[in-house]
């Protein structure tokens, strides 16, 4: 743990106790090299009630444009029926009285269910974001890790080779003289 807790002092310039649960659970993941990114959709999916799929489905087909032209040809088709083919036995004569109170039921129905779904949309955008933030902090710890692995090697290297010119400089002078 006191590897952790140096690698936290390095790269987070503050103690662990102060760090975040998503600090703290993609530091737990980096440190057993388990992967942190997941598919996003199915997770998300996975959390979602039956209410949730409906109103999703609901406001996916009433925001789609073949909603809308079914939805423009029944009016049509109710028009018609109900002022030239029905002229004399109409059952919702213009001004189409009936229609209008079906139209506003259906509006005070579609829109809370609408504004359901955008709101899980809403949850859904911010539940992505904290996985985007997980997997790029996981990024970024890695790609400091490698930096700090190069240093060393290169630390190495340069005192192998300090070591190594101080030889040779023995040996050239053990023969100049």
């Amino acid at each position: 743990m006191n590897n952790i807790s140096n690698f936290v002092h390095l790269h987070f310039d503050r103690p662990t106790e102060q760090l975040g649960d998503i600090e703290k659970r993609v530091l737990r993941r980096t440190h057993e090299r388990k992967i942190i990114s997941t598919d996003v959709n199915e997770a998300f999916s996975a959390e979602a009630t039956f209410g949730a799929r409906v109103a999703d489905g609901i406001a996916r087909v009433g925001g789609s444009w073949s909603f809308i032209i079914a939805f423009l040809a029944f009016l049509a088709i109710w028009a018609v029926i109900n002022t030239i083919v029905l002229a004399t036995r109409a059952f919702d004569p213009y001004p189409f009285v009936f229609l209008n109170l079906i139209l506003s039921m259906l509006a005070a129905l579609q829109a809370p269910i609408i504004m359901m779904s955008q709101n899980r949309q809403a949850e859904r955008d911010r539940f992505e974001a904290a996985k985007d933030y997980e997997v790029n902090l996981k990024a970024e710890l890695e790609v400091m890790s490698l930096h700090q692995k190069i240093d060393m090697h290169v630390v190495t290297e340069l005192a192998a080779l300090r070591e190594e010119v101080g030889r040779l400089n023995t040996l050239l002078a053990g023969k100049g003289a």
